[in-house]
């Protein structure tokens, strides 16, 4: 055989070094065109076969027909690049590739109709690696998640590629879920930058720099494999990283929130702690449940908030809020006004960061990193921010509720008496002791 970096980017040589050394389970590989992700993890797969006796691979697109103009033809490639052409037998009609020692396979299926990619049976070995290409095709994680739990059976060590061009949108599920932490799982990013320019050709550098004149934005996403934004996006201040317990051991400013919720909408229940002077907000503890009961959901928030310290929630659910406050919870209010989502929403954009430890909130940090406004009939975006998906976002607006009339309260206070203020609110009222909407 060849030279590996004869047929191997330079960037991709961690990643070859990582996949030989058992590194990862889950390799998330985006990149721009030209970039050579899916030329990589052809020829990884076909060296992988080919040093495990038992592997065997199924290769993935959403579309069965686009599969033998695509993978197949790029499953071809790496085996004539890597010079082992005598050992596979690749045929004219069917999807398969065989290696010719051992009868190991490459199959190759689509996703049309997930639940029928069941668990494969070889004559010798197990699925050990499984591709989807153009993952962003797919419907959802919960999709791949279906096809995985059928092939990932009867072996020791999988491997798993997911190659695709990064979306336009940061809400698009495959550029959240690259940003939720595993511990299995490698994420790598390359361009054509990285690429020797002999495999390109002069033609695709062209191309490239032609649309990087003309339409640098296009270029961005295109070539670079950017998330440029679709415009939509309502928190581009979300991070995501694991908290720590000895920095949770530190917090001292918490908040909490409760949004309710029964047979379709699930209850959320959020702690976070705000650090005002840098204007940070830490997200790392949330109860998020379907179908739960008004007394398990005190269980839970009584096992946590062994201060009963005060909760703020939903007023429009007086009749919970009481049963609650008979249980011993410090309860208090929060009445939803004409004014208050969006200034609450503004409220949280403007922070400097809201983190989100994914391990412990994995709901919350879905919801904030999907959350996207609603376009109309003529595909423009509507000024509301919607209603949906926003469980967890309304518990911590309900949380952070008496910093938003402090932050107001400063806001004013530094503008003259005649001049507007800039935010449209609902005075506080009082009633029953508890402030509102």
């Amino acid at each position: 055989m060849i030279k590996l970096t004869e047929v191997i980017a330079p960037s991709f040589y961690d990643v070859h070094c990582d996949i030989k050394a058992d590194g990862h389970t889950h390799y998330w590989l985006g990149g721009g065109r030209g970039s050579t992700k899916s030329s990589f993890t052809a020829i990884e797969i076909i060296l992988g076969i080919m040093s495990d006796p038992n592997a065997n691979a199924v290769v993935l697109r959403k579309v069965k027909d686009t599969l033998k103009e695509s993978v197949f033809e790029q499953l071809t490639w790496a085996i004539e690049a890597l010079g082992v052409e005598e050992y596979w037998h690749i045929p004219e009609a069917k999807l398969v590739i065989t290696y010719k020692p051992t009868g190991q396979e490459i199959r190759f299926r689509g996703a049309d109709k997930p639940k029928k990619i069941k668990s494969m049976k070889f004559s010798r070995g197990y699925t050990k690696f499984i591709w989807y290409e153009e993952v962003d095709e797919f419907t959802g994680m919960e999709e791949v998640r279906m096809i995985n739990q059928s092939l990932m059976r009867g072996g020791p060590k999988f491997t798993v590629f997911y190659t695709y061009n990064p979306p336009k949108s940061a809400n698009n599920w495959v550029n959240t879920e690259v940003k939720l932490t595993r511990d299995d799982r490698l994420t790598h990013h390359s361009t054509y930058l990285t690429v020797p320019r002999d495999w390109l050709g002069e033609q695709f550098i062209v191309e490239a720099e032609h649309l990087k004149v003309t339409k640098p934005q296009s270029y961005e996403h295109e070539y670079l494999g950017k998330i440029t934004g679709t415009g939509g996006e309502v928190f581009d201040n979300v991070q995501i990283r694991r908290i720590s317990d000895e920095e949770i051991e530190e917090f001292h400013q918490l908040r909490r929130g409760l949004d309710f919720g029964y047979a379709v909408d699930p209850l959320s229940y959020t702690v976070m702690h705000y650090d005002r002077k840098y204007k940070r907000l830490y997200i790392f503890h949330e109860l998020y449940k379907v179908a739960m009961s008004n007394y398990a959901a005190y269980l839970h928030i009584a096992s946590e908030n062994k201060r009963n310290e005060v909760v703020k929630a939903d007023s429009a659910e007086p009749k919970s809020i009481n049963e609650l406050t008979q249980y011993g919870l410090f309860v208090q209010p929060v009445k939803k006004g004409p004014d208050s989502v969006e200034f609450g929403i503004k409220f949280l954009q403007g922070l400097e960061a809201i983190i989100i430890d994914d391990k412990r909130c994995p709901e919350t940090a879905r919801e904030f990193l999907t959350y996207e406004l609603d376009k109309d009939v003529h595909g423009n975006f509507k000024a509301k921010f919607p209603d949906k998906n926003n469980h967890s976002i309304d518990s911590v607006r309900y949380a952070m509720e008496d910093d938003m009339w402090d932050f107001m309260e400063r806001m004013k206070a530094r503008h003259a008496p005649e001049t507007p203020f800039p935010f449209r609110t609902v005075e506080p009222q009082t009633t029953g002791g508890f402030m509102q909407w």
